[in-house]
């Protein structure tokens, strides 16, 4: 079993930065590709990064050259840098990774970011 715990959350001014941090305890040799998710008020839970053990990254369209994902394999945590912060990107932020050996993946309980116009 893998437990995900999120911080950096938290209410900023548009234009701002926040810096999320996702830290893996357990059975963390269980953990593959490591996600950031957000869900909006009334929305879609939808990817917004991820990142391979190797350091291959891939992001959603809307937060490509504004977010930074990238992974300490050392401390079991993957991070979500994000710049330059709209208030689109209001939403609550989840953590995801997926599990090399079972049929599901591991979810954090999520953070609130929150962009203020």
């Amino acid at each position: 079993q893998v437990h995900l715990v999120e911080s950096g959350g938290g209410l900023v001014q548009t234009g701002g930065s926040l810096r999320l941090s996702c830290a893996a305890s357990g059975s963390v040799f269980d953990i593959g590709v490591m996600k950031w998710y957000r869900q909006a008020p009334g929305a879609q839970r939808e990817l917004v990064a991820g990142i391979t053990s190797r350091g291959s990254t891939n992001y959603a369209n809307s937060v490509k050259g504004r977010f930074t994902i990238s992974r300490d394999n050392a401390k079991n945590t993957v991070y979500l840098q994000m710049n330059s912060l709209k208030p689109e990107d209001t939403a609550v932020y989840y953590c995801n990774a997926e599990s090399r050996l079972r049929p599901s993946d591991y979810w954090g309980q999520g953070t609130q970011v929150t962009v203020s116009s």
